[in-house]
């Protein structure tokens, strides 16, 4: 019997799943970004939460490029772009720059994956441009004010009364110390095994310089204006009802279940789903979420099946 050696090599019914690694500039600021899959095929947008960068989907895409273009961008001041000084380092900025990252790709309809940080960015971008947004992936991103978490409690007493003692705080957070706490959270123990030191280990170098530093802790500041846009996120869900795919980790002392649980309110359609996993539910819960977003996107946002 013969070996063809050719066919093994190049086999011609294979999926490229890998992810490339790229670079492109945007009003002259150098953003890296990740991409898996196929250019052409429907569009997943995948804004980073804090204090990560698209390190944080790193697992996903391959799981997803076989039927989706998946593109993840690293934020300036943080993973590989660059920290300009004069980019407006708010949520509106970077509201700003992922519009025009996504024009830029040409990714015409896009889902769009909330997390963290990410929800705040990217339903910005939704409530401006509504007629591009073809499906919301929503994970640990919260924007209802009642149902804030616990760990809350000190931003909110800080809001309230602004001290230098109380800036102080947040900028001790800024650290490897505080990256641990933010990826640990509140999981249980068995899960936190499934949690690579990696998260903390790498992220804290890359936001070690003192202007990255002090780019985390006025985005923090800026969280006390961006629950002023919590109403509009929720106006923008109620009058577009765009298709929606909840997965969630309520382990999380920020966004527990009822953050969850309070997208019923402007989305009575959107599909729930609880997981046994925390705000960092891509590195405890992957197959599942693999599983619920192939069947969702399936759907509403795939070749031969778009809505």
């Amino acid at each position: 019997m013969m070996n063809d050696t050719r066919s093994l090599a190049h086999p011609t019914t294979s999926v490229d799943r890998a992810v490339r690694h790229r670079h492109i500039e945007i009003d002259g600021i150098g953003i890296f970004y990740r991409e898996a899959g196929r250019k052409g095929a429907p569009a997943v947008l995948l804004p980073h939460g804090y204090p990560c960068s698209s390190y944080q989907f790193r697992n996903l895409m391959p799981a997803l490029a076989d039927r989706w273009y998946l593109v993840a961008p690293d934020f300036p001041g943080f993973g590989y772009s660059d920290t300009p000084e004069d980019f407006s380092y708010d949520f509106d900025g970077y509201a700003d720059l992922l519009a025009k990252f996504a024009q830029a790709l040409g990714l015409g309809r896009f889902a769009i994956y909330l997390h963290d940080y990410g929800s705040q960015i990217g339903l910005r971008l939704a409530s401006r441009a509504p007629e591009n947004i073809a499906a919301l992936i929503i994970q640990n991103g919260d924007i209802y004010e009642d149902e804030l978490g616990p760990k809350y409690a000190d931003l909110k007493a800080y809001f309230a009364r602004p001290t230098p003692e109380g800036r102080g705080r947040l900028v001790e957070a800024v650290s490897e110390e505080g990256f641990r706490d933010e990826f640990l959270n509140d999981v249980r123990d068995a899960l936190a095994a499934r949690i690579p030191p990696d998260l903390w280990k790498l992220n804290w170098p890359l936001l070690a310089t003192p202007e990255r530093r002090e780019i985390c802790v006025g985005l923090m500041e800026g969280l006390k204006e961006n629950l002023g846009w919590f109403p509009k996120y929720q106006t923008y869900l109620r009058e577009h009802r765009p298709p929606t795919l909840i997965v969630w980790g309520p382990q999380d002392g920020y966004m527990p279940e009822g953050a969850a649980r309070a997208y019923l309110r402007d989305l009575p359609e959107a599909e729930l789903h609880l997981l046994d996993g925390g705000h960092w539910a891509l590195e405890t819960n992957l197959d599942e979420i693999v599983a619920l977003m192939r069947d969702f996107l399936g759907r509403v946002h795939s070749e031969g099946g778009a809505r």
